[in-house]
């Protein structure tokens, strides 16, 4: 589901503290819900990022990239353009405010939502899971909360259960994912080791439900998205969201529609979909303190892998709670060492990349209704961020 980028960079336990000391104190002590969430730009074509769009449109003429990408430098929009189609069957061309699929990218609102609760008062990382889960299995005793953020619980992912190809395209409850998911040992002590893990993040947003008394996706609307004002964010677990752009892979006979999402078996860990500005109005609130405290932010951007982690090629990456830190820009062929909190997402037919970088708070978006597009996604994401940052831009990734 997870393209996994191995970036360079390296960020210690001291996450947050290096985060925090980069903004004005009155953004530290900034909590969810304040009144002062940035303003929304108008949603309108920009191209001020010239190199970029000259990429951009030299790719879309050759028919190499379809989707969106948006780019700004604190609330102010450097860039935004569309292109190629949300559904070629249709023939619907894309607008700038076209839903896609978030796959992945949907794992930091599953963490920023246990976070809240936790500033709520209503539970903490540190909970055993089995008080939140019932009936909990005796593998599980040792688990917390901490562990499904972290991608360090132990827990066989999706892709590692029996019966793979079935439960792709089969519908299920949270409940049922629970009760397939406790059929397992763990495949490590918790907290050992680090292993990509979207099972562990439905039972992250099961105990969202289990906190709050509220359906997941109910409480994610209310709580978080309703104020950040991304009325045009939400999950397709019940496969009924409307305006989506059809997603696509690439074969050898041609651009095939993916139509079967069935976003249900990832409920809490790639069931979102959102568009270009509700992407940007999240970077802002939630990078800028206007969802969760303090405290709660810097344990979302610290690094949780554990300290004898073997050696991945390349320089250390951050595993944050649903999003990763690193110098992702050092993955290109004029490596730039900025560190980025970012996090990709591939399902479905979608391939996607948001990244941040807070020192001079640029967001980049890129949504691609192409599945086939990792390395591309990739890199026009790290030429806006290098435009936008004022560093040389590269021109391929590293090899």
């Amino acid at each position: 589901m997870l393209g996994s980028l191995v970036a360079a960079g390296l960020i210690s336990a001291g996450a947050g503290a290096w985060f925090l000391n980069a903004v004005a104190p009155e953004t530290q002590a900034a909590v969810a819900n304040q009144p002062h969430v940035p303003k929304r730009p108008p949603v309108e074509v920009v191209e001020a990022l010239p190199q970029l769009k000259e990429r951009l449109d030299r790719l879309a003429a050759n028919k190499q990239f379809i989707g969106g990408v948006l780019v700004a430098k604190g609330d102010q929009v450097l860039f935004r353009q569309v292109y190629g189609k949300a559904n070629y069957e249709q023939d619907t061309p894309f607008a700038l405010d076209t839903r896609f699929r978030l796959a992945s990218v949907s794992k930091q609102f599953t963490a920023v939502a246990v976070l809240k609760l936790q500033d709520e008062g209503k539970l903490s990382v540190n909970d055993p899971v089995c008080k939140w889960i019932e009936p909990c299995p005796d593998a599980w005793a040792p688990l917390r909360i901490h562990h499904l953020l972290s991608h360090t619980s132990g827990i066989p992912d999706l892709m590692a259960q029996a019966e793979w190809g079935r439960i792709r395209v089969t519908p299920r409850t949270p409940q049922e994912l629970t009760e397939t998911s406790a059929q397992y040992r763990l495949q490590f002590e918790p907290g050992t080791k680090v292993r990509y893990n979207n099972a562990a993040f439905n039972l992250a947003a099961q105990i969202v439900s289990k906190a709050s008394g509220q359906p997941f996706e109910t409480y994610l609307e209310q709580s978080i998205l309703r104020p950040l004002g991304m009325k045009d964010t939400g999950s397709d677990v019940n496969d009924d969201a409307q305006g989506l752009a059809m997603g696509y892979g690439l074969f050898p006979a041609g651009l095939t529609p993916q139509p079967i999402a069935n976003v249900s078996i990832v409920a809490g860990a790639g069931a979102l979909y959102s568009t270009l500005d509700d992407m940007l109005a999240w970077n802002r609130g939630l990078h800028q303190g206007h969802v969760l405290s303090r405290k709660a932010y810097a344990d979302l951007i610290a690094d949780h892998a554990p300290d004898d982690m073997p050696k991945r090629r390349g320089p250390h990456r951050a595993y944050g709670y649903g999003v990763y830190v690193s110098a992702l820009g050092e993955r290109t062929s004029a490596p730039f060492s900025d560190r980025q909190i970012y996090h990709t997402g591939s399902w479905a037919g979608f391939r996607n990349l948001v990244s941040y970088q807070p020192d001079e708070q640029v967001t980049v978006v890129v949504l691609s209704n192409n599945y086939h597009l990792r390395d591309l996604v990739l890199l026009i994401n790290q030429q806006a961020m290098a435009e936008a940052l004022g560093r040389p831009v590269p021109a391929a990734l590293a090899r």
